[in-house]
């Protein structure tokens, strides 16, 4: 989460977990907040930007375990889509991994009842002087940044928080989007600050021939992806691509979650790309012919197959499941498709590793399959955060959810080219940002048009 403070009213942005922890340290540490522990006191909103679990998993832990009661606000379909995700993530650590259940179904749905939900360019006041507006985010469905200001237009302090975003359409969502706000601070997510990505298209091709030529040598195809946004994205580009060539090598989504969610994305077709809205008067994308839902029988049945399993970082789940049960063959393959945090799997594959692996003190498994790391990722790469950075205009810009020494690179590099003081800091670190002194004077409207007449003459 990040705690940011302006004209005396304080608000969380986001409130997620960690993936690479197993124990208190995938939550926030909330004794950062209030002392006290009367944390509706000490905040007066908190904005979430969309529905993936770093950004959203201690939501629960927060109201209904340490009894924040304040304002939670996010999008319509954030707010559709968010119990999915808990009840899923309570799930699998609970009723599979037999780890503490730190917030209940109940609790779930509880939090869930504390939500005001905002449509886009809508402006919420949240009291008498804090007010926010949403914008278009891409990443996934329903993902906005937040604007958020106190007092008078011009005059208030203001922020800008991104949580994550994507400057370049895909198949199902369109770009990010955000008006000139001028706002006094910009925090912007930076889990690509140094990447420029290749051509989406040559990346696509490069997907899709690694697909077919392992399924076409016998082998099976693991994709870990996020049953919510890549999931979507990628299955629709096997589906056209399944059409075309006439495949008929069996696709499989794993997850009831996957089959409930796409039930949202054909109702929530005003929130993806205009192509997706386009077609939409012939056929509904979401509804797959090729692609069909996974049994857990069909892990050890013979023959090629492709696989979509959550979730994405291979640290739990049934895509972990799976790649314990596929790994040892040369003839199979898993292709990460995103950005793994560190700790995770995934990661640990992305890094190279091949031979014994370790996945926890009662499993050790021999990597022999093939590995790709092809970036489907629908974060922003360091070019998309100049030119979003650029549409806003901020005075001030704050880097977050990124590595450090990355950070550090693109800080310099904000500085540098646009002239903007840039903070980068760690976490649990605490940073006072000056504003520009803004100076309200009043004025008669004769002196005014005198002025103006003597600065035309």
């Amino acid at each position: 989460c990040v705690l940011v403070t302006l004209g005396g009213k304080t608000i969380m942005f986001d409130c997620g977990i960690h993936m690479g922890y197993n124990d208190e340290r995938r939550f926030p540490d909330f004794k950062y907040i209030s002392r006290t522990g009367n944390y509706t006191q000490a905040i007066d909103a908190v904005i979430v930007t969309h529905f993936h679990l770093d950004h959203c998993g201690a939501l629960p832990y927060f109201t209904e375990v340490h009894g924040y009661h304040g304002p939670v606000i996010m999008t319509y379909p954030t707010k559709a889509l968010i119990p999915l995700m808990l009840e899923d993530f309570r799930k699998v650590l609970v009723d599979r991994l037999g780890e503490h259940e730190y917030y209940t179904s109940a609790q779930i749905k509880q939090c869930m009842r504390k939500v005001i939900a905002v449509d886009l360019m809508q402006t919420y006041k949240v009291d008498e002087d804090l007010e926010i507006r949403a914008y278009y985010a891409g990443h996934v469905l329903g993902a906005a940044m937040f604007y958020a200001r106190v007092g008078e237009e011009v005059f208030g302090p203001s922020v800008v928080y991104t949580g994550d975003y994507n400057m370049t359409p895909d198949r199902h969502l369109g770009a990010a989007s955000i008006d000139r706000c001028r706002p006094d601070l910009l925090i912007t997510e930076s889990t690509y600050a140094t990447t420029i990505r290749d051509s989406k298209r040559s990346r696509e091709r490069d997907f899709l021939q690694q697909v077919h030529d392992c399924v076409a040598q016998g082998g099976k195809v693991l994709i870990p992806v996020f049953a919510l946004g890549r999931a979507q994205e990628l299955a629709i580009l096997v589906e056209e691509y399944w059409e075309r060539c006439g495949l008929t090598v069996p696709v499989y989504f794993s997850a009831g979650m996957t089959a409930k969610a796409n039930v949202y994305y054909k109702l929530l077709v005003n929130w993806t790309s205009s192509r997706v809205k386009a077609a939409h008067a012939r056929r509904n994308v979401f509804d797959f012919k090729h692609v069909q839902p996974f049994d857990r029988s069909n892990i050890d049945k013979p023959g090629p197959c492709v696989l979509f399993a959550s979730p994405g970082m291979l640290h739990t789940g049934m895509s972990l499941e799976v790649f314990k049960a596929w790994c040892h063959l040369e003839r199979n393959m898993v292709i990460l498709p995103g950005y793994c945090v560190p700790n995770t799997v995934g990661n640990k594959l992305i890094a190279g590793h091949r031979g014994p692996l370790t996945i926890d003190s009662r499993c050790t498994v021999d990597v022999r399959c093939q590995v790709a790391h092809l970036s489907f990722s629908a974060h922003a790469d360091a070019k998309g955060i100049l030119q979003l950075i650029r549409q806003a205009a901020p005075h001030n810009v704050m880097l977050v959810h990124g590595e450090a020494g990355k950070m550090e690179f693109l800080k310099a590099k904000i500085e540098r080219t646009l002239t903007i003081p840039c903070y980068n800091p760690g976490n649990k670190e605490q940073v006072s940002i000056p504003r520009q002194g803004v100076v309200r004077v009043d004025v008669s409207a004769r002196l005014l048009h005198k002025a103006l007449r003597d600065s035309a003459a």
